[in-house]
């Protein structure tokens, strides 16, 4: 039986399209927005210039239709040709689109220009046009007709092929469907019911590790899937050689500016693995993209059910009465958004404000600034889950560390009897030019933290570099650490000769501090070194990891060291919730992201106004349980000063 086959449109690309596929398809040549005949089992819709109007459109009718579909099209010199829309699949044209122009440099022009074209006729012929050009295009989108009447898979599934029509050179694209699309997504509504989480059993993949899936196996889809220079997630990448580690940075594109994320290991290949996963947890931090949210309420109406937002820290209530302050005062009575989240220590699903629960940095209805703070990917929920918690342990150690001015116990590097972080402190001393030093920051959870030093010994360049680890073994922690503070030498050094007048203000002026770089260049100061004496000037011995940290648990399997932690916060009466940021963009591979909250401990904020310790007694408490104090601190005791948080 002859096949059917719908071409809409009517320039010279549908004509070669319709002179090939006549001699062995019937061909029915009508607009989409006529009724479409039962009979067809393929439609195209093929333009010399590109009309946005007309895909949403197709996107939408051959949805329903349940028709699949194949576009092709010209913009600005370049021949477009897919996806390849099936009606019961997500990625359709419109997601397709929103990928391109994310990925492209012009990505605001071209979102004005697609606004344009979809609402007006606009140009029925791209200026690029030539016959040869687009004979090029049309045998290859018969070529593709033909393998799917066939029955076979379409190589435009998720993709796109690209010729440039001035050099006739051809590219083929991955892209990821918009999880969010208005008209492919397939997301489920929030509940209470997806919230539920029961652990599982995550076997580390070496034994001994804390991840289940090691990089060898994810490596295989990462780059594929994720870094696209004209459609991915994440669409550029650089390697940095100044830098005493392997340090790759990869660019994450977003509408309102590029958001780049770094990996630093010992190699460049992991380096970028490292990075893309970094970009991956950004990503899904940044709104709900994994269920469609659909509670908006006022807490006062549903406490019983929900995390009141004054336990997690606000900020000072002078900062709220500020005009220019981007952010509202917390009022009970004041809807918000909230998406579900799990609390271990209730046992059950609770209500999160979705502020809290991703990205809130400063506008609409945000109550205090939150950004990455206990956000966490893995291979399995429960690693996830546990490298979240790590995070938040990691902030809250150092931050409790400078707000109390604890005189922490400095360690000994040699006595972790490990050669690898020999190495790593010889190489940042010989390279770079800094002397380490390390100090533990366990708080009273128990779980291993330090607070990590960078000082520079030469005369010029930045003089101090902060950074903090936190993990069940403390090497690992150090060693997390240094490759942070890797990530910060040479390039904060021309930074900060170029603006040392700036940051000299904010040696005097504290709120003068409003951004992340801001914290670490301050320090880099030696003027301000005098606001570390607590722990530089600390004159007792070294200590040994043997004398300040217990031997990590011997469990194989992450589910256990989970358990083990939030029983330790259990008997601390500190809540850990969950929130599953997984969206279908990492659920693909077996991705999972998560973002864990406990309140009570304290979250890193970026700019001095915008410090989050009010209402959070534990920083009061905890320096009085550890013996460092005789009793309890008050608010007007703490650190007045930025911290040095880079």
């Amino acid at each position: 039986m002859t096949a059917q086959v719908l071409i809409d449109g009517s320039g010279l690309l549908a004509e070669y399209v319709c002179d090939q596929l006549s001699s062995n398809c019937l061909v029915s040549r009508q607009s989409i927005s006529e009724e479409i005949p039962e009979e067809i089992e393929l439609a195209l819709v093929l333009d010399d210039a590109w009309h946005p109007s007309k895909h949403r459109k197709a996107d939408e009718r051959f949805r329903t239709a349940g028709i699949p579909w194949l576009r092709g099209f010209v913009s600005f010199g370049e021949g477009i040709i897919g996806p390849f829309v099936r009606h019961d699949s997500p990625g359709c044209a419109y997601c397709a689109d929103k990928r391109r122009l994310l990925a492209g440099p012009d990505r605001l022009e071209m979102a004005e220009v697609q606004a344009r074209l979809t609402a007006e006729a606009g140009f029925t012929r791209d200026a690029w046009c030539s016959r040869t050009g687009l004979s090029q295009m049309a045998t290859f989108i018969c070529n593709e007709v033909q393998k799917v009447l066939q029955g076979e898979s379409s190589n435009l599934e998720e993709r796109m092929f690209i010729t440039n029509l001035k050099t006739l050179t051809n590219s083929r694209h991955f892209f990821l469907p918009d999880p969010l699309c208005s008209i492919c997504s397939q997301l489920p509504e929030d509940s209470a019911k997806l919230a539920q989480i029961t652990l599982e059993s995550s076997p580390k993949f070496n034994g001994d590790g804390y991840r289940c899936r090691s990089m060898d196996e994810l490596k295989t889809v990462l780059v594929e899937d994720y870094l696209d220079y004209r459609t991915g997630i994440m669409n550029g990448k650089i390697e940095d050689f100044r830098l005493p580690f392997a340090d790759v940075l990869v660019n994450m594109p977003l509408f309102g500016a590029d958001e780049g994320v770094a990996g630093r290991t010992i190699s460049y290949e992991m380096s970028e693995l490292t990075a893309i996963l970094e970009g991956l947890e950004r990503y899904c931090g940044i709104e709900p993209q994994g269920k469609r949210k659909k509670v908006r309420e006022s807490y006062h109406h549903l406490q019983h059910i929900a995390l009141n937002p004054a336990r997690v820290g606000l900020h000072e209530q002078n900062q709220y009465a500020k005009p220019d302050f981007p952010f509202k005062a917390f009022h009970p009575d004041q809807p918000m958004n909230w998406v579900w989240g799990y609390s271990f220590m209730q046992e059950r699903p609770i209500l999160v404000p979705e502020l809290l629960a991703y990205y809130s940095l400063g506008s609409g209805e945000g109550i205090v600034y939150e950004t990455s703070n206990g956000c966490a990917l893995g291979g399995s929920l429960e690693e996830a889950i546990f490298h979240g918690i790590m995070e938040v342990i990691e902030r809250d150690s150092f931050l409790l560390t400078w707000y109390a001015q604890l005189p922490l116990q400095r360690l000994d590097l040699c006595s972790a009897n490990d050669q690898e972080l020999e190495l790593m402190v010889d190489r940042i001393r010989e390279v770079a030019g800094y002397d380490l030093y390390f100090y533990n920051s366990t708080m009273e959870n128990e779980i291993p933290s330090v607070w990590a030093v960078a000082k520079n010994r030469k005369s010029k360049g930045v003089n101090l570099i902060c950074a903090a680890g936190a993990h069940l073994d403390p090497v690992r922690a150090v060693k997390s650490a240094i490759y942070e503070l890797a990530g910060m030498m040479v390039r904060h050094d021309e930074i900060l000769e170029k603006n040392r007048q700036k940051y000299e203000e904010m040696l005097k002026d504290p709120f003068a501090v409003r951004t992340m770089e801001d914290h670490g260049l301050l320090y880099g100061l030696r003027e301000a070194e005098e606001r570390l004496s607590f722990l530089l000037d600390n004159q007792r011995p070294l200590r040994t990891f043997a004398e300040e940290f217990k031997q990590p648990p011997a469990h194989t399997d992450l589910k256990d060291d989970l358990q083990d932690i939030l029983q330790r916060f259990r008997e601390l009466d500190l809540e850990v919730i969950v929130v599953d940021q997984t969206t279908p963009i990492t659920k693909r591979n077996g991705l999972y992201c998560v973002k864990v909250l406990i309140p009570g401990m304290l979250p890193m904020t970026f700019g001095h106004h915008l410090t989050r310790v009010e209402g959070l007694e534990r920083v009061l408490q905890v320096p009085m349980k550890l013996g460092y104090t005789k009793q309890p601190l008050s608010y007007e005791q703490l650190n007045p000063y930025p911290h040095p948080f880079p």
